[in-house]
């Protein structure tokens, strides 16, 4: 890991992820692409968040693939080992006990109020009412789906979040819009915690990056594209070869009109210059006086080349990382090996602070 110049240290970052496969070119231009920017004048750490994948069912198999996958990936798209620390979350000794800890002065009522809890309990068909000021949550299960539930898993997520990133003492938290409930939330527990023991945790600040393309739907425009649709036509990936490119963005929903240009009322033409701006370097305004003579075909094939170049060397350097499983286990295990270090520390102060008897190194 490269030092410093000054002897002011760098700013922490912290940023988390699920390992959830293949990611989309969503993924890439709204937060990749900037994380790798970061790299320079941040200290890393780059969580790979397989306690959080857990709380929903997951197939074992499945899970450890996935893993590696994204590590490949994010070392693909730039985050090389040498730049940036990597780990595994469940590698790491302290996101449990530091969650356990937090979990201890958090009422459960924040944790029933947290929006991305109240919106998985609803698609399972979970009745979710609350008094006029939401302080009171109710959750019947009348009309929820056969053998649904709601884990405790999924209920103390966020505080497992926050421990993600108070373990690191983070300056700073790339967050999406969300994500900013839960970085509230974190900020609580550390100001709650250093009021109840003494100052103890940084308070995290969001860091908001170069404005990243947000790339819609292929299929409902009017949608983020996701990886988890259900039309397969719908999202891209960044592992796409150029062909299955080009039938994507061939049945890419367009509209009934022949105007090249990005306007509420075209949200499908909207999409595809935003994302060709996002790769291109070009404005939108320049990219529909380009294309002011010619029609969406044209948009589509030249779209589908600078996508494709763009990604070639990331499917490249993919195809050589995956199939070296004892380089990805290298990289993960000098990331853990970096944060275990600075999170043992914190724990250690937080051990202190609540009254635990200092751990003996064995």
């Amino acid at each position: 890991m490269e030092k410093a110049s000054s002897s002011k240290p760098k700013p922490v970052i912290l940023t988390c992820a699920q390992p959830t496969g293949a990611l989309t070119l969503g993924n890439y231009l709204g937060a990749i692409r900037n994380w790798s920017e970061m790299l320079v004048n941040h200290d890393c750490y780059f969580g790979i968040v397989d306690l959080h994948a857990i709380t929903s069912p997951t197939e074992p198999s499945v899970l450890r693939q996935n893993i590696f996958q994204c590590v490949a990936q994010y070392i693909a798209c730039g985050l090389e080992a040498d730049k940036c620390h990597q780990f595994v979350q469940s590698h790491v000794i302290g996101h449990t006990e530091l969650a356990w800890v937090l979990t201890c002065i958090t009422p459960i009522g924040e944790l029933q109020r947290m929006t991305q809890f109240k919106d998985k309990a609803a698609k399972l068909g979970f009745k979710i009412s609350e008094n006029d000021v939401g302080e009171d949550v109710k959750f019947e299960h009348q009309g929820a789906r056969a053998q649904a539930s709601i884990n405790a898993g999924l209920l103390c997520y966020p505080v497992l979040m926050a421990a993600d990133i108070l373990l690191y003492n983070a300056d700073l938290v790339p967050v999406g819009e969300d994500q900013r409930q839960h970085l509230e939330l974190c900020r609580d527990l550390a100001q709650r915690f250093n009021h109840q023991y003494s100052e103890t945790f940084t308070i995290p600040n969001p860091y908001v990056p170069k404005t990243g393309a947000r790339v819609m739907s292929l299929a409902e425009p009017g949608k983020k594209m996701s990886k988890s649709d259900n039309n397969e036509k719908a999202t891209l990936y960044i592992l796409d070869e150029p062909d299955r490119i080009r039938k994507k963005l061939a049945s890419a929903v367009t509209d009934s009109g022949s105007e090249i240009k990005a306007s509420a009322d075209k949200p499908g033409i909207s999409n595809l210059l935003s994302i060709h701006s996002a790769l291109s370097g070009h404005s939108v305004s320049e990219l529909e006086d380009h294309f002011s003579s010619k029609g969406y075909g044209d948009l589509k094939t030249e779209l589908t080349e600078i996508i494709s170049d763009t990604l070639a060397p990331v499917r490249s350097r993919y195809k050589e990382l995956i199939n070296d499983k004892t380089y990805l286990q290298s990289v993960l295990a000098q990331g853990a090996g970096a944060a275990q270090k600075r999170a043992y520390k914190i724990l250690s102060k937080v051990y202190r602070k609540v009254g635990f008897p200092d751990r003996t190194k064995g």
